[in-house]
């Protein structure tokens, strides 16, 4: 990280972050090109390690490109908002906390990891606990992003 005054490494903010962001950009392999789209997540800690699951449509071009290439890169983002320069245009800037990383990611197939991993997304969505089952589960991708390496930074208001 180029500036380390801005990095955030306390486990009590970072975990703020996550559950304040409510959308993942994640960037997967397509090619020449990165393909980059934004989903819902939900969010679990295993020691120092971020455990991301979305859900989303069974077939298509996502599932495709996480079938032939798992590596993907990621970035959650909170708390935007734009300060003012004045009339020097290279003082303006947002304030803003985000985590950016990279991670493997894979469609989940266990029955019960999808159920957790939908009861974890909506959790993190929506502060409040839902219960699914397997026929629920079973209508939808559940796709699991386990981080390997992060960097937290904010400009704080």
């Amino acid at each position: 990280m180029r500036r380390n005054d801005r990095e955030v490494t306390d486990k009590n903010r970072i975990i703020e972050i996550l559950e304040k962001s409510k959308v993942i950009h994640i960037g997967i392999h397509d090619g020449e090109f990165p393909y980059v789209l934004p989903l819902h997540y939900g969010f679990e800690l295993s020691g120092e390690k971020i455990i991301f699951y979305m859900h989303g449509a069974k077939q298509g071009h996502k599932v495709d490109l996480i079938n032939s290439n798992s590596k993907v890169g990621f970035v959650v983002e909170c708390d935007v908002e734009p300060f003012s320069g004045g009339d020097v245009p290279c003082r303006y800037g947002s304030f803003y906390a985000s985590i950016m990383g990279k991670g493997c990611i894979s469609l989940v197939e266990d029955d019960s990891e999808k159920i957790h991993g939908l009861e974890v997304l909506m959790k993190t969505q929506t502060n409040r606990s839902f219960h699914f089952d397997k026929e629920m589960a079973d209508s939808v991708c559940v796709m699991k992003i386990e981080c390997s390496s992060y960097t937290a930074k904010s400009i704080p208001k």
